[in-house]
């Protein structure tokens, strides 16, 4: 094998990104493996420092048997990927502990992209081949007792740290191994950081901490990766202390910091005849919990009967999120779900059983330039011409004065009797009276 490689190269030039210095580490890898295997029993003692002094000596010696021109900055780079191949997860090591990193998308082992700010953007990490990938693969999900191969090319997960892991591998995808990992905020949005981001503005967090207070049922459409989950999390620190908060997820990513929450996570079928728990057997089940509030994560399929049904008997206050474009969008995907849930009604019930239920839609969106914005407030006011009504409260607007972003209160007076109250007391403030 030819080793003329350019030297001196910063740790994340092309050098080091190259396929030659990926082979390098290749047989570094495995040399590694082979005096691991003499060491024995010992080398599981060892801690992180000893294990990093051992690489060093490893690779040093190495590349002096085998007179490779690698200069001091490619043996440090070496050193640190093999120490986190044997350490922690590989590549992947230095994305998971940035913070500011939220996914991370592995298309294949040479294509690696992370969304940063809003942004997707390829990063300069890579695998040594697909092996090297599926081997790190292998070493996140054996611990969640879940397995990946080609008789099961896919698997999903939550990991230990509250992020979740998707994986698809050959021959159901093309690229080789494609890797989605969703990572988990160790701190939950607060009000104050969403004020400081932009995602709405004064006058609507207090409308809607109020709304939240005054138990209204309450639904946060938006598309993926538009902040659902965490605006959520966000609106449920408002239910006050001393309610039961039941969560209902697929996989646990709230992080209510009430001191009487019941979590419940959904559970996939899987060997041995360990059968499928759904959010629909969860919500039946919660309702026996006497709940003060029911948190579902996200309403995707059959359990939307339940939820609904749930917030139409007593259960006000209750809170969800659900994909969709548009609030008159997510209207109709539940009419959708109701049917995919076994509805035996017809459109009108059906129809009342939505407006009698939800009190306000809140839709987010993701903008082109990463920011994430409440796009709109809209109050379901009843039926009208067989249809369900809703009156918009807040909307976004691109440009709203002298080129600058902004939101309007479009001066529609909320039907609810949960809301009239406040927005009579606040009317002066708004500029109304």
């Amino acid at each position: 094998m030819d080793f003329d490689f350019a030297l001196g190269k910063d740790p994340n030039s092309e050098f080091h990104q190259s396929d030659e210095f990926q082979d390098i580490k290749g047989m570094m890898h495995g040399r590694l493996v082979d005096r691991i295997e003499d060491l024995g029993a010992d080398f599981i003692n060892w801690t992180p420092t000893m294990i990093k002094r051992f690489v060093a000596q490893e690779v040093e010696s190495f590349t002096a048997t085998n007179r490779m021109p690698l200069n001091a900055t490619d043996i440090q780079c070496i050193v640190k990927d093999l120490t986190d191949e044997l350490t922690g997860l590989g590549p992947l090591e230095s994305l998971m502990a940035d913070e500011s990193v939220a996914d991370i998308l592995i298309n294949g082992y040479k294509e690696v992209f992370i969304e940063r700010n809003g942004l997707l953007q390829k990063s300069k990490i890579r695998f040594i081949d697909n092996k090297h990938l599926m081997r790190i693969v292998q070493r996140i999900i054996a611990p969640l007792g879940r397995r990946v191969d080609e008789g099961n090319p896919m698997v999903d997960a939550r990991l230990p740290n509250g992020g979740r892991i998707n994986v698809i591998i050959p021959p159901v995808s093309i690229n080789g191994p494609v890797v989605s990992i969703r990572k988990f905020r160790t701190k939950a949005l607060e009000a104050s950081d969403l004020l400081t981001y932009g995602t709405l503005n004064d006058d609507m967090l207090e409308f809607l901490r109020q709304a939240t207070v005054a138990r209204c049922n309450i639904v946060i459409s938006g598309g993926t990766g538009s902040g659902k989950t965490s605006f959520l999390n966000m609106l449920a620190q408002f239910i006050p202390e001393g309610e039961r908060v039941i969560t209902i997820e697929d996989a646990a990513e709230l992080q209510l910091l009430h001191e009487h929450v019941v979590r419940l996570e959904t559970r996939p079928a899987g060997l041995e005849d360990v059968a499928e728990v759904t959010a629909r057997d969860l919500l039946r089940n919660s309702l026996r919990m006497r709940p003060d509030r029911i948190i579902v994560g996200e309403v995707r399929g059959g359990e939307a009967v339940e939820m609904l049904q749930a917030m139409n008997t007593g259960h006000d206050g209750s809170m969800s999120t659900i994909h969709t474009n548009s609030p008159r969008e997510c209207l109709h995907r539940l009419e959708m779900l109701l049917h995919f849930g076994g509805w035996q009604g017809t459109e009108t019930n059906l129809r009342r059983q939505i407006a009698g239920a939800l009190d306000l839609i809140v839709h987010l969106a993701r903008l082109p330039n990463g920011k994430r914005r409440v796009m709109s407030i809209s109050e379901i006011t009843g039926i009208q011409d067989e249809m369900v009504s809703m009156q918009e409260l807040f909307r976004y607007e691109p440009l709203i004065n002298n080129g600058r972003e902004g939101w309007v209160n479009t001066g529609c007076t909320p039907a609810s009797p949960k809301l009239k109250r406040y927005w009579e007391l606040n009317k002066a403030q708004r500029g109304q009276a």
